[in-house]
């Protein structure tokens, strides 16, 4: 196996120092590696949206500063209000879930009594049946005198 190697290193507009290794060996490929310039380290990375951005003074007068801004105070508004809505919904939902459960806890109390005040004449009528009937062995038998001598 041969290798050859060779490095370029170049600094970028972030500072950060990017490392080409250009190696030939059998097949693999190498990735550039990221360096940071200063030995100190300990940087922060800077997400790719803020990269572009300068920190320079923003004119508060200029027609674009305003334009955002009152699109920023809708945006705003809108947000609150749509954040107040969904509380007013959610309470209403609350107070019908509220009121319908007090309606079937007294639907429940209602059948309960409905079913105890059955339940109470089912037993009765059995127990008075029980007691007109009597048991298959003890029937007393009634003996007729006309059919006596026969």
């Amino acid at each position: 196996m041969s290798k050859t190697s060779q490095q370029n290193t170049a600094t970028d507009a972030n500072g950060v120092s990017v490392i080409h290794t250009q190696a030939h060996t059998s097949g693999l490929q190498q990735v550039p590696q990221l360096v940071p310039v200063s030995s100190g380290g300990g940087g922060k990375a800077v997400p790719p949206s803020k990269q572009g951005k300068k920190n320079s003074f923003v004119d508060r007068n200029s027609d674009e500063y305003r334009q955002r801004r009152e699109r920023n105070n809708m945006a705003v508004k809108k947000s609150r209000l749509k954040s107040k809505q969904k509380a007013q919904d959610t309470l209403q939902r609350v107070n019908q879930l509220k009121e319908e459960n007090e309606r079937l806890e007294a639907k429940i109390k209602l059948l309960t009594k409905e079913l105890s005040v059955l339940k109470d004449l089912f037993l009765e009528h059995a127990h008075n049946l029980a007691d007109n009937v009597q048991p298959v062995g003890t029937e007393t038998t009634t003996t007729n005198p006309e059919n006596n001598g026969q």
